[in-house]
């Protein structure tokens, strides 16, 4: 591509790339894509986006072109590659001038320029740095600050990469420019302090934001550029004066506005200063060690003394809780318990802590834990009486949960008080016994305190398991709290009761649980929402808990069940909605059938609450999980659900919908369920399986459930699913076979085997494709034993449930194999019983004595043949299925089923579904448990002893080993 010719044709074309008209729009692009691979393209791009005379919207353009070229076409080894000399020239172009005059643009330009170094620097990109540490000593301005985010970004990208190689350069890197990136950062600072007392606001921008991208470059420097940071001077010299530079930074606070932009910048520089000493503790924990006393030092003197008021704000205050959190946790510090064993930099960083970690200090920064940062906020009361459901969705960890003030106070909370609980215990308990008895509704400040103590009792549960006796403190305290029905009091019910969540799985005695839950019967109809919602936490973690008694919880089930449902019309919010349905489902699913007289209202909602939240698809999983709970407690009922049920079913699953995304997996479970506890097939039941071919297709982590979906349709209505589906299914499983794991294998040969036992005539029919994949396999000797199992449990069903199919099999496979049937025949029974080892169900052991024994009497000399390992078999199936009557001391087949038993269902077991009892039904009809294998055997002899006479009978038999006759004579005694 001619440059000269070529600029005024892709300006043109890069101009009409920014239009919002898409009839010009597209053509445009398509032209820049094809233009992508051609050489001298790039070049006319750097020409364009570094003349500031040309319109901002092309040069944008030309610049991310530019950058997603370097990512296609630069390496050496890439289709349509740039030549080196391209490339050369582009380099030189890049670094020539670091004035863009856009904000965005020399962004842009610094990302690039740090994606060739990626690739180029320093060996193809020698005079990269050089170039950038030159340009950012020189006076003017706009230069030295483009050089500087060039330098930033450049060092930064440098920084990530990972292989031993790339970290040796880096490495010789730092420490070549380190002395110099540190006198940078020390100018720019020194100019920020000089003009924040004397120099105006723009001023003090310019420095501040060069003083920035400076300790940018230093904090990569630090953290990545060093094997053994401790042992360079200026590294430690640097972080060592980050303290005294963090005082006067947030000294200069004072004197900055508290709205500005100067503000901002000044804050992301204190927070930047943190992050460096925070990633260096993260990476290099023993060459931290020097830095420790330090680090505490000064973050809790700023955070629990007056030094810090004033100056600090949030975020900075998360920080240095995170910095006492990683100290405080670090495992590098902890000794093992035997102290002999621990390394002596462990040790030397164990001492420091514990020297700082003061009886008063531990106590000071408990006390002022509790009392200070735990207290509700004006802000927060304020949201709670405004917005009660954002105020429990940000409680309950919200979007901007993770980075706000409380959960850092409680999480360090939580961390010093496991560290040193020895210590802070009897703190702890002090401050809760000057809160005994009630407290004034008139003093908000000592109710706001008693709050903060109950939030620290159930943050430190686990802790105060020894020392607390909860079960009296909720009969004698809690307990008449939670009956206290002032407004005001509301954020004390609200702790109360989130107390007793906290503890309820900790040490709650059974007994008190009946008054527990006429406790939150009251409150489920507090007149605070947030106090309700509360409520219904603590009841969720109540029935989840493993001490949960389904008796004691039933006498309140349908007040609970009905104040929940109302909480949840209530409610607004999806998060909230989410949160009481999750409640919902988790009662729904502890007290199961239970539960069928109360949910008609909630039955008669969800349909109306799935419309609503179209949008919302995470509510959408909230019901579908509810659904599946619904399912399970209803039972056969579940069919007054399917007008409303199957359409969700069908949404959920269908892969060519967008929501399948979220839906799919929730959908694919109450699909299963559904399927479990239907009494009988419906014509929409079975229309929606038209779903499940494109989901085979995906062959994702659902194809288990898939498989379980298809087992329950066989079990349900065999005849009717086989006759509709089982031609695609089969076409379905074929294309599996060929590319699937052997577990896949396995779940697609035990449909079949299914098919198979539940319809014997139409089952073979319909997958007859499959079939000579099985019988093959057997012949060949399948090296996988889980797999031979299941082609002889497959192969087993047709031998012995429908002989004329295996006939006609065996007559297709012979001719594939171009042998004699009986031939074909012998192989497969001397495989059988070679491989029957690989057989480890008993069921199965059984069938394959069943199938071979079916194959007597016979005059087939072949089959005469194998008689002795038929009889093998037999006699090895005996011993799985015989155990001796005690009292008549005879033998009996365990597996044989009479009659349909109805099995006791205790409290803690849940009732069988309908295809529980559909598998009962047809086990009555299975040979495995309806034939008794002794009186089969004897039977067969029998006929094959008629068959051949006394004589020739016991020629065959005296093939078989003496010992196994023995023991077969013993079977068999009695007959």
């Amino acid at each position: 591509m001619d440059l000269n010719s070529a600029s005024t044709v892709v300006l043109q074309v890069l101009t009409q790339a920014t239009s919002q008209d898409t009839a010009v729009l597209k053509p445009a692009e398509e032209q820049l894509k094809q233009w992508e691979t051609q050489p001298g393209f790039y070049s006319v791009l750097l020409n364009i986006f570094t003349n500031h005379t040309l319109d901002i919207n092309v040069r944008w353009l030309a610049v991310l072109y530019f950058k997603n070229g370097i990512d296609r076409y630069w390496r050496r080894v890439a289709p349509h590659a740039l030549s080196e000399e391209e490339k050369s020239t582009l380099r030189a172009g890049l670094i020539t001038n670091f004035n863009e005059p856009v904000n965005q643009i020399a962004t842009q330009i610094a990302v690039l320029i740090a994606k060739v170094a990626r690739l180029d620097c320093p060996r193809q990109w020698p005079e990269l740095i050089p170039t950038l540490i030159e340009s950012v000593k020189v006076q003017d301005d706009l230069r030295q600050h483009r050089a500087l985010l060039t330098f930033y970004h450049v060092t930064k990208t440098l920084a990530s990469k990972r292989l031993a190689a790339d970290r040796k350069l880096f490495y010789d890197l730092a420490s070549g420019i380190y002395n110099f990136a540190c006198s940078l950062w020390n100018h720019h600072t020194d100019t920020f302090l000089q003009h924040v007392s004397s120099g105006s606001e723009a001023a003090v921008l310019s420095s501040l934001e060069r003083t920035l991208l400076s300790l940018k470059v230093l904090r990569k420097l630090t953290v990545n550029g060093f094997v053994e940071p401790h042992k360079n001077m200026e590294v430690m010299g640097f972080l060592h004066g980050i303290f005294d530079r963090l005082k006067q930074f947030l000294e200069c606070s004072r004197n900055i506005g508290t709205d500005n932009v100067c503000r901002d910048r000044l804050e992301k520089t204190i927070i930047l200063f943190t992050k460096v000493l925070l990633d260096f503790l993260d990476q290099h924990p023993f060459s931290f060690t020097p830095l420790i006393q330090r680090s505490l030092e000064f973050s809790v003197s700023y955070v629990f003394t007056e030094v810090g008021e004033g100056v600090t704000f949030e975020r900075f205050i998360v920080q240095c809780m995170n910095l006492i959190k990683m100290i405080v946790k670090n495992y590098a510090y902890k000794p093992s318990k035997n102290f002999e064993d621990s390394s002596p930099e462990t040790l030397e960083a164990h001492k420091i802590k514990m020297a700082f970690f003061t009886y008063p200090t531990l106590t000071e920064i408990c006390r002022r834990l509790v009392s200070h940062y735990f207290l509700l906020t004006e802000e927060e009361l304020t949201m709670w009486e405004e917005d009660p459901e954002g105020f429990t969705v940000e409680e309950t960890g919200g979007d901007s949960w993770k980075y706000s003030l409380r959960p850092c106070t409680e999480v360090l909370f939580i961390d010093i008080f496991h560290e040193y609980n020895q210590t802070l215990t009897p703190v702890l308990l002090e401050m809760m016994q000057t809160l005994q008895g009630p407290t004034n509704v008139e003093d908000m400040n000592a109710l706001l305190i008693k709050d903060a103590v109950y939030n620290a009792v159930g943050l430190a549960a686990y802790e105060l398991f020894d020392s607390v006796d909860f079960d009296q403190w909720f009969k004698n305290q809690l307990l008449p709290e939670l009956q206290v029905i002032h407004n005001r009091y509301k954020p004390l019910r609200r702790r109360v009761i989130w107390l007793i969540g906290q503890w309820i799985s900790v040490k709650f005695k059974s007994d008190l649980r009946p008054m527990l839950y006429e406790a939150i019967c009251n409150l489920l109809q507090d007149q605070d929402l947030v106090v309700r919602i509360e409520t219904a936490t603590t009841l969720k973690l109540t029935v989840d808990d493993f001490e949960f008694r389904t008796d004691q919880f039933l006498p309140y089930l349908e007040t609970m069940f009905t104040l929940l449902f109302q909480l949840l019309q209530q409610v607004t919010e999806c998060d909230t909605k989410m949160h009481v349905l999750h409640v919902l489902s988790c009662v729904i699913e502890r007290v199961n059938i239970q539960i069928r007289p109360y949910v008609g209202c909630l039955v008669q909602y969800l349909p109306l609450l799935w419309k609503q939240s179209e949008e919302h698809n995470m509510l959408r999983c909230a019901i579908l999980t509810t659904l599946i709970h619904l399912v399970q407690g209803l039972g056969a009922d579940s069919k007054n659900l399917y007008p409303f049920l199957l359409p969700v079913i069908q949404l959920s699953t269908d892969v060519s919908q967008p929501p399948h995304v979220y839906l799919l997996e929730d959908g694919l479970e109450l699909w299963l369920v559904t399927l479990e506890n239907s009494p009988c097939v419906t014509p929409e039941l079975l229309r929606i399986f038209q779903n499940m071919s494109p989901l085979l297709e995906l062959s994702s982590e659902n194809l288990r459930t898939c498989f379980k979906i298809i087992n329950g349709y066989i079990f349900l209505s065999s005849t009717e699913f086989l006759q509709t589906y089982a031609v695609g299914l089969c076409q379905s499983f074929c294309e599996l076979l060929k590319e699937i794991t052997t577990e896949g294998q396995v779940q697609v040969l035990k449909v079949v085997e299914n098919a198979l036992k539940v319809n014997p005539v139409l089952g073979p029919q319909m997958f007859q494709p499959i079939l000579p994949c099985v019988f093959r396999g057997i012949i060949e000797g399948e090296r996988y034993p889980v797999v031979m199992s299941t082609y002889l449990g497959v192969m087993g069903r047709v031998l012995l449930q429908n002989t004329s199919f295996f006939s006609s099999l065996l007559n297709e496979m012979a001719h594939k194999f171009n042998q004699e049937m009986d031939q074909l025949l012998g192989n497969m029974i001397e495989m059988w019983v070679d491989r029957m080892d690989n057989i480890t169900q008993p069921e199965r052991r059984k069938l394959s004595a069943l199938a071979l024994l079916s194959l007597l009497p016979s005059d087939n000399s072949v089959i005469q043949d194998k008689f002795c390992g038929i009889i093998n078999i037999s006699v090895e199936g005996l011993h799985d299925v015989m155990t001796e009557d005690p009292e008549t001391g005879t033998y009996k087949d365990c597996m044989l089923m009479s009659h349909l038993e109805e099995p006791k269902v205790t409290e803690d077991e849940e009732p069988p579904t309908e295809q529980d009892k559909r598998k009962k039904m047809l086990a009555l009809k299975d040979p495995v448990h309806t034939v008794s294998l002794q009186q089969f055997i004897y039977e067969k002899l029998k006929a094959q002893q008629e068959l051949l006479g006394e004589q020739g009978f016991q020629s065959l038999m005296e093939t078989v080993d003496t010992e196994i006759v023995t023991q077969l004579q013993e079977f068999l005694q009695g007959f």
